[in-house]
């Protein structure tokens, strides 16, 4: 299994970004997929996650309304567009699903 971010920048305040993460290793559309972000020094907190067939999400109070998560089960690639940046959005953003972890991707909101 193998999960690869992309998508990460910097960003003002405001702004918008589209994180993309792409699966290999497993049955893509059987399973469900979250991102997670990281803060150095902070647990990592689960920002979204959606189901297998993309019914079903769930987010963070924090990014509610701002973020949306969408998945491509067809190109095995999942999404976050976040949009409404702010600076405590800032963080190392990763994929996950079956215990499996991305490298993550650095988004940092700043002017």
């Amino acid at each position: 299994v193998q999960l690869v971010e992309s998508g990460g920048g910097l960003v003002q305040p405001g702004g918008s970004l589209r994180l993309s993460c792409v699966a290999s290793g497993f049955t893509f559309s059987r399973y469900g997929m979250n991102w997670f972000r990281q803060v150095h020094g902070k647990e990592r907190e689960l920002v979204a996650a959606i189901s297998s067939a993309g019914r079903s999400t769930n987010y963070a109070d924090s990014v509610k309304g701002r973020f949306t998560i969408s998945r491509d089960n067809a190109k095995n690639t999942v999404y976050l567009q976040m949009n409404s940046l702010k600076p405590e959005d800032t963080a190392v953003y990763y994929c996950n699903s079956q215990g499996v972890w991305g490298q993550g991707t650095q988004v940092t909101v700043s002017s």
